[in-house]
């Protein structure tokens, strides 16, 4: 049997020869990449050692993921601090108009007044290894594209269940780090039962809305505690008044004294996609195509869900979720569109690529085996640029309307389970399926059938209006009277039962043959388009495996060419990012300092949303009840805080750490400017923001009486 210790020695060699000794400073690394830092110079006093430790504790095992955010234990009882973001759609299912969490907020005196987020995992990584070669051992040359994915996805699953089976109560992923070239095994601890602990009133956690979102100065207290629990003998369970709080390996210590200017930083986390390794072509879709569109698209659902609640707050927070969830995504998006241009970073690829082609083609054995490798993936682009606002739209009919949405899960789960547990689209494998069915029972409970409506009569009507819907029957029908899809939606939507939970688990039980016949007309809809939906997801593994050969292919050719750095682009697995807490310059003759406090929250304060501070902060700041929680140089509770680290979406939530380790804020977002990451790394404007530790001790202990939860995490006043 293969050592924990001889396991990750494997996976650091491998890396190793596609990482050079001279990193740059951007990187989210890889926990195999700890040993070749330099630590010291980077202003850490911990040893790689002391971060990750193959079968020894260490500071990760203090960090997991909470659903696609991070979060840090904080107490032996399994507390966690994350960003109220991360935790908004517990806050969300749990308030009503009578008790309103998110306008409120929440605090929980004793463990019995927790709340279940039943939608929420947490996951610990505990081990990994290199499968590479597992996995592409199932490639031949010549292989259709199609049958590449999905011979791939067969053995990554196969892997799986294999490594699950050898360590029962653990759960298994296989990720790919580079694309087409290596893959990677992890071992994380999943619990299941996750409770809502605290949460500010929105007015705090989400300070300033939309209007700051990406900015800075921010002045938001994004925080929120869950804690995990456990079945009383310590394996993961599913919720139970008997369970008991998860005792993690190791407990992030919280230093209440924060960090200030020019301080090393470093975390730890989970981000979930970069691209600094696509081409320009795949930069020209993005600039294009798929960020105008989503944009667009984003926009108009998002502006019709807040008009549906702006007069009934049962409704608002029925959407609350979705709104945050598309909202942050639309001025990311925005931003990304900005940064490209901007920054010419197309120009810039397209470019390096040049010089790329030319090294290439000087040489006769380069050239026979590389030669067409930038033409081969720019056709591919080239083919989803042109399709792109189809199926981009048909894509989204499916996430626009819930409704629809239920109904495509329904009769998915009914051809996928149908076929051997391997062969199946992953929601619907055993090991999954009891999962993805609780996830969209808890979405069914923020259904609202006449916004449905609208979703569905705007989607149909943008999908109608295209040559691409004459080729399905159902959309053609429509197609021939788009002044009638309002009437049709409304008639579809009222008269289904997709929206009923009951409706769903009776469902899940019945043959695609079974589901047709109920008779349901818009499942009927569903049913009708379905092929259309199941050939853009064959289209899309087509492309997966074209591409994944082709940019394997790439990253050898560019090793040789550039002899440097390659890290592998974020994958949701465990990754590491240091820097320091520093101004920046978004313009000229501009300069923003990196540390916003509660004077700034005051004079943003109109009263107004999303500027609306709560009374009780109001009296604390007016009484100048500050604790031992004030800036020693700045005379201000600290509130938020800017640092140069390495970040994208996923890091949300993690624990931003000082050189010894300890906890002194909690990430949550990056500057307008920053959003430009996912494509390319520039020190000059890449920045991200956190919390600062003091103003969540102020705010939990001070200004909302959770004294209790500061003295769990070994703080006092």
């Amino acid at each position: 049997m293969v050592t924990r210790s001889l396991r990750v020695v494997m996976v650091l060699a491998l890396l190793s020869s596609l990482c050079s000794l001279a990193m740059a400073d951007d990187g989210m690394f890889p926990m195999s990449e700890l040993p070749r830092l330099n630590l010291a110079e980077r202003g850490i006093l911990l040893s790689a050692e002391e971060l990750f430790s193959p079968g020894a504790t260490s500071l990760v095992d203090g960090i997991c993921r909470v659903n696609g955010c991070t979060g840090s234990f904080v107490s032996s009882d399994g507390l966690i601090i994350t960003n109220h973001h991360c935790a908004f759609d517990a806050i969300q299912k749990a308030s009503t108009r009578e008790n309103d969490l998110l306008a409120n907020g929440f605090s929980a005196a004793t463990r019995e007044q927790e709340i279940p987020a039943p939608d929420y995992q947490v996951r610990i990584t505990e081990d990994y290894r290199d499968v590479s070669e597992q996995v592409l051992s199932v490639v031949t040359p010549g292989m259709p594209y199609l049958d590449r994915t999905k011979a791939i996805e067969r053995r990554r699953k196969e892997l799986e269940i294999a490594a699950e089976k050898e360590h029962p109560g653990l759960r298994a992923e296989v990720a790919e780090m580079f694309a087409g070239k290596t893959y990677v095994l992890f071992l994380y601890t999943y619990l299941k039962d996750v409770r809502l602990v605290f949460a500010p009133p929105a007015s705090v956690g989400n300070f300033g809305g939309e209007v700051d979102n990406w900015e800075w100065p921010r002045h938001t207290g994004d925080f929120s505690f869950m804690r995990a629990y456990t079945a009383p003998n310590g394996t993961p369970a599913t919720y139970s008044k008997d369970n008991i709080p998860y005792h993690p390996k190791r407990v992030v210590k919280v230093a209440p004294e924060g960090v200030d200017e020019g301080d090393a930083v470093f975390l730890l986390g989970y981000p979930g996609r970069t691209a600094r390794h696509k081409t320009a072509s795949f930069l020209r879709f993005e600039q294009d195509v798929r960020l105008p569109g989503i944009v667009e698209l984003y926009q108009w659902q998002i502006s019709e869900m807040e008009k549906a609640g702006a007069e009934d707050r049962a409704v608002a927070l029925k959407h609350a979720s979705r709104i945050k969830s598309l909202a942050n995504v639309e001025k990311r998006s925005r931003g990304q569109l900005q940064g490209l241009k901007r920054a010419g970073i197309v120009a810039t690829r397209t470019s390096s690529e040049a010089a790329l082609q030319n090294f290439i083609d000087a040489e006769s054995a380069l050239k026979e085996k590389y030669g067409t490798v930038l033409a081969d993936i720019n056709t591919v682009y080239s083919e989803m640029s042109t399709a792109g606002q189809w199926e981009i739209e048909l894509a989204q009919l499916r996430q626009a309307c819930r409704a629809i949405a239920f109904g495509f899960y329904l009769y998915d789960a009914a051809v996928e389970r149908a076929k051997p547990d391997l062969e199946r689209e992953a929601p619907y494998m055993d090991r999954n399926f009891a999962q993805s069915s609780q996830e969209v029972r808890v979405a069914m409970s923020d259904w609202h059938p006449p916004t449905d409506h609208i979703m569905l009569t705007g989607m149909l009507e943008r999908l109608c209006r295209k040559p691409q819907a004459q080729t399905i029957p159902a959309l053609k029908a429509l197609a021939s009277n788009i002044a009638g899809i309002n009437g049709k939606a409304d008639e579809l939507i009222k008269s289904t039962k997709l929206g009923d939970p009951a409706f769903l688990d009776a469902c899940l039980k019945k043959t695609p043959e079974e589901l047709n016949a109920l008779n349901d007309p818009l499942l009927t809809l569903v049913i009708e388009l379905y092929p259309a939906w199941t050939e853009l997801r064959s289209l899309d593994k087509t492309r997966e495996g074209r591409l994944n050969q082709l940019y394997g292919s790439l990253i050898d050719v560019k090793q040789q060419f550039e002899s440097a750095s390659f890290i592998p682009d974020a994958n949701a697995t465990l990754r590491f990012t240091s820097g320091h807490v520093r101004s920046y310059s978004p313009a000229d003759a501009v300069i923003r300092t990196p540390i916003s406090t509660l004077k700034g929250v005051m004079e943003k304060t109109t009263g107004i949303e999303p500027f609306d501070t709560p009374q009780a902060v109001l009296e604390k700041y007016a009484a100048g009840d500050f604790g031992s929680f004030v800036h020693p140089r700045l005379a201000q509770v600290p509130v938020a805080i800017l640092y140069d680290t390495d970040t994208t979406g996923g890091n949300s939530g993690s624990p931003v750490l000082n050189a010894k380790g300890h906890l002194v804020g909690v990430n949550f977002d990056r500057c307008f400017e920053a959003t430009i990451n996912d494509f390319a790394w520039n020190t000059d404007y890449s920045r991200s923001i956190g919390v600062d530790i003091r103003y969540v001790l102020w705010i939990t202990g001070t200004v909302y009486n959770g004294k209790h939860l500061l003295t769990e995490m070994g703080v006092g006043e």
